[in-house]
C-alpha cells in the first residue's frame, strides 16, 4: 500500500540530489507513505543511478543516518584545495589507517573524503599501491567526484579530471617526496 505524498519534507524535495553517507550522491525520486507492520511510515525514495540502487529511508531517520544536501560551491573549492596539500600519512599500522580512511569515506563529509583522496593518491612515478589502498582511494575518489559533478553540473569524467588536476598541483609529488618525508620524520 503506497500513497504518493507531497514533494517536500524537512527541506528535502523530490528531484533534488542529496548525499547519503553510506552510498554517496543520490536523487530523491519520491516521498511516499507505506504501511509497515501496522504503522504508517513516511519515506524518502532515493535512487542511486551509479549503483542501480533504490533506497527507502524513513523521514524520521534522516538526521541519524546523516543524509544531507549537496555541498555548497565554496565547500567544493575548499575540498579541491585540500587535495592540493601535502599528504599526511600517519605512522601507524595499515589496518588502523584503513579503518580511519573507511570511517572518513562513510562519514559523507566532503572535506574528510578529500583528505583520503589526498593521502592515498599516487602519481605515475610513485611506488605501486597495495590492493586495499587502491580500493579505498577509488572509493573516496568516486564519492568526491560524484558530489563535485552534481554541484558543478559537470560530467563524472570532467569532475575526475578536475580533482586529478588539483592533485597534480600538490607539493612534492614525485620520487624525492618519500625520501624527504622520511628525513623530516627522522628529524
Amino acid at each position: 500500500m503506497v500513497a504518493k505524498k507531497s514533494v517536500q519534507r524537512l527541506g528535502f524535495k523530490t528531484g533534488e540530489y542529496i548525499v547519503y553517507p553510506a552510498h554517496g550522491v543520490g536523487m530523491i525520486v519520491a516521498i511516499e507513505e507505506q504501511e509497515v507492520a501496522g504503522l504508517t511510515l513516511e519515506l524518502f525514495v532515493i535512487s542511486f543511478e551509479q549503483d542501480k540502487l533504490t533506497l527507502r529511508v524513513p523521514v524520521a531517520k534522516i538526521k541519524s543516518v546523516g543524509m544531507r544536501k549537496l555541498a555548497e560551491e565554496d565547500l567544493v573549492a575548499k575540498a579541491l584545495d585540500t587535495v592540493t596539500g601535502r599528504a599526511r600519512v600517519k605512522r601507524t599500522m595499515w589496518s588502523r589507517r584503513a579503518q580511519e580512511y573507511e570511517a572518513k569515506i562513510n562519514s559523507g563529509d566532503l572535506i574528510a573524503i578529500s583528505e583520503v583522496v589526498r593521502d592515498l593518491y599516487r602519481s605515475d612515478d610513485q611506488p605501486e599501491q597495495s590492493y586495499s589502498e587502491r580500493q579505498l582511494f577509488e572509493q573516496a575518489m568516486d564519492r568526491m567526484s560524484r558530489e563535485i559533478a552534481a554541484v558543478n553540473r559537470l560530467t563524472l569524467t570532467e569532475a575526475v579530471q578536475l580533482i586529478e588536476k588539483n592533485l597534480a598541483k600538490s607539493p612534492r609529488r614525485g620520487k624525492n617526496a618519500e625520501a624527504e618525508a622520511d628525513e623530516e620524520a627522522a628529524a
